[in-house]
């Protein structure tokens, strides 16, 4: 059987971030919301507006879906439901807890929030609360952040509702949410040091489906005693060990 057509994920991938919001898009919102280059996504937006399932408006440069596709602009920003998504992870969620000694989440971008849809215990022994089905803020969270970073109307999103903090250390302001962000895609992680619970660490990064599109983000938490080095951050086995799954993840995904 021939495999998918690349260009077509791509395209399809750059549909549904246009639909995600209803907030219009640059060129470089979806080259970095989708990890591809700037001439890349120009073919594919260039195309797109010629057979009308895409409009640039002539002021501003920005993207918005077409007229001949409005329907989508009613479609999630990802593509799978919880229960395919789970059946990807957990395998390798399971062996990322092994590895790392540490709590393992999955989490999914809905309505501005993080949604759980997989948890793996510190593999310990110690008294544990199953996250599994729990919303959490994406602002304050390296999951949320993870996805964040790639979903320019889902920041809109949190933003409009505005920066609530669950601890001293969490973000606040626009600025500084937007500057954590961008360092998000420089970087390809996102950190949580007592952000979201004092004394809680985390680190997460961002899984991609078809066509590049972000979909979901894989984590570990632990208490920052022992999850944290000398500096304060994530020791730097546990980011490699994270980024590595999210990678393999993505694949399996695309594949």
């Amino acid at each position: 059987m021939p495999g998918s057509i690349q260009s077509i994920e791509r395209g399809a991938a750059v549909l549904r971030l246009l639909a995600a919001g209803p907030r219009h898009l640059t060129l470089n919102e979806v080259a970095g919301s989708l990890g591809l280059a700037k001439g890349t996504v120009h073919g594919i937006l260039r195309t797109l507006v010629d057979v009308g399932f895409a409009e640039q408006d002539p002021s501003s440069t920005r993207y918005r879906i077409g007229a001949e596709l409005t329907s989508l602009a009613s479609l999630s920003a990802h593509h799978l439901d919880a229960h395919t998504l789970r059946s990807h992870v957990t395998n390798w969620a399971d062996t990322l807890a092994a590895r790392s000694n540490e709590s393992v989440r999955v989490g999914m971008l809905v309505d501005g929030r993080v949604e759980v849809v997989h948890h793996v215990f510190r593999p310990d022994g110690s008294s544990q609360t199953l996250a599994t089905g729990q919303t959490l803020p994406a602002h304050t969270t390296a999951l949320g952040k993870a996805m964040l970073a790639f979903h320019p109307s889902a920041v809109e999103r949190v933003l409009a509702h505005g920066l609530t903090p669950s601890t001293r250390c969490s973000t606040t302001t626009a600025d500084d949410l937007h500057r954590l962000l961008r360092t998000v895609r420089a970087t390809g992680v996102a950190l949580e040091v007592q952000e979201e619970c004092a004394d809680v660490a985390g680190v997460a990064a961002p899984i991609r489906g078809r066509g590049g599109l972000v979909v979901a983000a894989v984590g570990l938490s632990g208490p920052v005693v022992r999850f944290c080095d000398g500096s304060g951050s994530p020791h730097a086995r546990l980011v490699s060990q994270v980024v590595e799954v999210a990678a393999t993840l993505s694949r399996k995904l695309q594949a």
